[in-house]
């Protein structure tokens, strides 16, 4: 915009055009979307501050924001920094509910599993329970109940003389078919 005359601004132009090509190419060079632990949408953007700049410079040669675009540089100017860094914020916040989103489907996945092992488990021990308390009515009876029950064979071994330290406790000759003694 200073040169005196065409050819100094043309000769300048072509310095300025050749000025932004080499930073295009030194900052695809140096990958930052590479380097380990940086939070990257893959794409590194070159600030270019003077909206002038970068309007004749892209008149020249139409085809250096594509380039850019294909080394991963997104050039920005004042006008347009802050919509593009709103559009990566977006980006970045839907990229992380996404991850929350698979974090909490995983979660499910694996609280459904071990909600499906308990109710196994619980089932599994409503099974033993039952077998439990058949065993124990089938001892009960052997015990009090019947023919030849054990209370009733120690009552009359008792009669006959046979001493047991102890009675036998109340809730048993309860539960006992005393009136079958013979």
């Amino acid at each position: 915009t200073n040169a005196e005359n065409a050819v100094n601004r043309e000769a300048s132009l072509k310095r300025h055009i050749v000025a932004v090509k080499r930073h295009i190419d030194g900052l695809a060079e140096k990958k930052y979307e590479d380097l380990l632990g940086v939070n990257s949408l893959d794409f590194i953007l070159m600030f270019m501050p003077i909206e002038s700049a970068f309007i004749l410079t892209f008149q020249h040669d139409q085809k250096l924001c594509l380039t850019a675009f294909e080394k991963k540089i997104i050039i920005v100017t004042p006008t347009t920094l802050l919509a593009t860094l709103g559009t990566i914020k977006n980006m970045w916040t839907y990229a992380n509910q996404n991850a929350n989103a698979q974090k909490i489907a995983q979660d499910a996945g694996n609280l459904l599993d071990k909600f499906r092992g308990f109710a196994e488990d619980l089932e599994k021990l409503g099974t033993q329970l039952n077998n439990v308390q058949d065993t124990y009515y089938g001892a009960m009876n052997k015990l009090t109940t019947g023919k030849g029950n054990l209370v009733k064979s120690a009552l009359k071994l008792e009669a006959l003389g046979a001493k047991m330290k102890k009675p036998l406790p109340k809730l048993i000759l309860e539960k006992s078919d005393l009136n079958l003694i013979e």
